[in-house]
């Protein structure tokens, strides 16, 4: 047996685990129940016992594991330190040290949007580049920034929050972070079909979307706007336009060589990222060779590959 490596993406209600060969191989991938009771006291020992278990029953020795990855839903800064997840109820609590102890492995740990980057571009969607912007529409929109293979989470675990940059000023709700007009609450899942139900109750135009009512969801829209529903095509027309001018402006600030974008709403495939690409191209006239877009292809794998990558670099 060669070396291998360990990929941990930690979820609020799951944890996803993989033991990996060091040149991507996945060789086995698990999940176990993330226990958040009692201060979410049981999560780390849960993952190194589990770990230690598949280890021995794939009679891989500890000293073959390289190291394990781990990605956290919340900002880690560059030392491990999270400062707060809300989702697990951590704060101010060094994982990546505690679970390195656990283990008996050197750890590594980020935040969970910039680690799925980082396995898009190690075996996903963006294999064979060494910088990208990894896109993830889902719930939220989140983002992750890859530059020279290796993840860029800013001094304040800021990096690839491109969901939260402002676009829409005539925006009157709040989004879940606390502003108002940004990017999530427009193109994310839950934006769409808000987008969708304001639509319907501006006007009357006809559209299958009136038989879901207050029911209707991105999938909904996407697939009506598929199958030509002017409603609902002008719903993601707009997600597009507003998708587009941030990855203008994220592409005149990082230049990455692809946008990689992920997430529930993108099995909607090239139908959106046609309609991204062309407003993309529209607001970054400055100069045509720039960032291509491109569909993830490791879904809710890639959060482990990319843990797993992190203790390769």
């Amino acid at each position: 047996m060669g070396k291998v490596c360990v990929g941990i993406d930690v979820g609020g209600t799951t944890v996803k685990l993989g033991i990996f060969e060091v040149n991507g191989q996945l060789m086995e991938k698990w999940e176990i129940p993330t226990r958040i009771e009692d201060g979410a006291k049981y999560i780390l020992p849960d993952i190194a016992e589990s770990v230690k278990e598949k280890l021995a029953d794939l009679k891989i020795e500890l000293g073959d594991v390289v190291g394990a990855g781990m990605g956290i839903p919340g900002p880690v800064l560059a030392d491990g330190m999270v400062t707060q997840c809300v989702n697990l109820g951590w704060k101010e609590k060094n994982a990546q040290n505690e679970l390195s102890e656990l283990l008996g492995v050197p750890v590594k740990s980020g935040n969970d949007a910039n680690v799925a980057a980082l396995g898009e571009m190690w075996q996903g969607g963006g294999k064979g580049f060494h910088d990208i912007v990894m896109v993830t529409l889902g719930t939220g929109v989140g983002g992750g920034v890859i530059i020279d293979e290796k993840i860029v989470p800013g001094r304040h675990g800021l990096g690839g929050e491109i969901g939260h940059i402002h676009v829409r000023d005539e925006e009157t709700e709040a989004c879940n972070c606390g502003g108002v007009g940004c990017l999530e609450q427009i193109a994310s899942a839950t934006g769409i079909a808000r987008e969708a139900r304001r639509k319907m109750a501006a006007d009357n135009t006809p559209s299958v979307l009136r038989e879901q009512g207050d029911q209707v969801t991105a999938k909904d829209v996407l697939d009506a706007a598929k199958a030509g529903d002017a409603l609902a095509d002008e719903v993601v027309e707009t997600a597009a336009r507003y998708l587009g001018l941030v990855l203008s402006q994220v592409a005149l600030t990082v230049d990455p060589e692809a946008f990689v974008i992920g997430g529930g709403v993108s099995k909607a495939g090239e139908f959106l990222t046609d309609k991204i690409d062309k407003y993309y191209q529209k607001y970054t006239v400055i100069s045509k060779d720039k960032g291509i877009i491109a569909l993830a292809k490791l879904g809710n794998d890639a959060g482990i590959y990319g843990a797993a990558r992190m203790v390769l670099s």
